[in-house]
């Protein structure tokens, strides 16, 4: 598989901490360590031999470890006890520096696990954002087969596709029994699929489901413990138009999306493509947030009907349009969020052909928005 370097710089945080990589399965945190860090000593604890001898002994990392430079440890959730080792080796060698991958949250949550007290900052490796793949990308492509390395390079996405959320099935849910019931969570994941990019409502998830509400909320932490989705939380700081309280909720990637719906084609001027073309701007606004290392992403909705798409650090406003000729009715949302906070940007990226101000708005083609997204030119550079 061709490999691309990543918009996440891991040596410059490395050189002054260790560091967690989380990310779900496939999204390249391996291959991306090899490449920033090809001298590392590696521990890779999906090799059973490994697993077994540190699962059985934890206290045999230290007999591996070199009094300086830099440590990977893949899959860290698989044995937990070895942070308690990474903990004092951190403590007595000042010139060594771990990097802890994981794609799920689960087992280092549970009461008891060392995370290390600050001594390791965290990031999250996401599927390709555009700037990555340079001129390999293709929207209509990201849309439809999303965007994991493997897949969005893939001579044959769609099967691949079949075979990665069959894995999650068997691996992340059967193997360690967070379910009772794989039909019923096949059920759910078809349902949430379908709700992505919607506000969150457990109980009409749970009737097309076929489940309990209190199954479904279950399932949902399943998808954020395993790193599969995440919610977006509404924004809230507006003096006299009232916000809805309810997160959204995205799913890491489109193409996991489009198959657990069916959906081979998304076409254009459609319902269907404008939901996936928010989905996508949300994808790189978040991964660009998590390689800068802060900031807040959240939505606005006001109860009298009013919405932004996305809200940054509570003064950026983005709204999503699939036009090619934005109207003023297009506005409206902006105009009464910054009518509330003031907004120091507003924007809406659109399908127009060149870029244009109206009334202190910027109108951009998405192409441009994304530029000046990772020029550091819309919520600041990356640091």
């Amino acid at each position: 598989m061709t490999f691309l370097p990543r918009a996440l710089d891991l040596r410059t945080l490395v050189a002054k901490r260790s560091c967690f990589l989380f990310g779900p399965r496939q999204t390249g945190k391996t291959s991306w360590l090899a490449a920033q860090f090809p001298d590392a000593l590696r521990i890779d604890l999906l090799d059973e031999e490994q697993y077994l001898a540190l699962t059985v002994r934890p206290g045999r990392l230290a007999e591996r470890l070199p009094a300086r430079g830099v440590v990977v440890i893949d899959e860290i959730q698989r044995v937990p006890a070895l942070l308690n080792e990474v903990h004092r080796a951190i403590e007595a060698r000042r010139d060594l520096r771990f990097v802890l991958t994981g794609s799920s949250a689960r087992k280092l949550r549970r009461g008891g696990t060392n995370l290390l007290g600050g001594r390791a900052r965290s990031r999250r490796l996401h599927p390709f954002v555009r700037a990555e793949l340079g001129v390999r990308f293709e929207l209509a492509r990201a849309l439809t087969v999303g965007s994991l390395p493997s897949i969005y390079l893939s001579d044959e996405p769609r099967e691949d596709l079949k075979a990665y959320v069959g894995d999650y099935l068997r691996e992340e849910i059967a193997a360690e029994a967070v379910t009772r019931s794989i039909p019923s969570f096949g059920r759910f994941l078809e349902t949430a699929a379908a709700s992505n990019g919607r506000v969150l409502n457990y109980q009409n998830i749970a009737n097309d489901a076929e489940v309990k509400r209190s199954t479904v909320q279950n399932y949902y932490q399943i998808l954020r413990d395993t790193l599969l989705g995440s919610d977006l939380e509404p924004f809230r700081r507006t003096r006299s138009r009232k916000a809805v309280a309810s997160a959204k909720f995205f799913f890491f990637d489109l193409g996991v999306v489009n198959l657990l719906r069916g959906v081979r084609e998304i076409p254009e001027r459609t319902p269907l493509f404008g939901e996936a073309f928010e989905a996508y701007i949300h994808h790189e606004l978040a991964t660009f947030l998590d390689y800068r290392g802060d900031g807040e992403l959240r939505y606005w909705r006001s109860t009298s009907g009013f919405e932004v798409d996305f809200v940054v650090d509570g003064e950026v406003g983005i709204e999503c349009k699939t036009t090619r000729s934005v109207a003023p009715a297009d506005l409206k949302g902006l105009r009464a969020l910054d009518e509330e906070v003031r907004l120091a940007k507003k924007i809406v990226v659109c399908f127009e052909p060149a870029a244009r101000t109206v009334d202190g708005i910027d109108i951009l083609p998405w192409r441009d928005m994304l530029d000046r997204l990772w020029r550091g030119e819309i919520v600041g550079a990356a640091r």
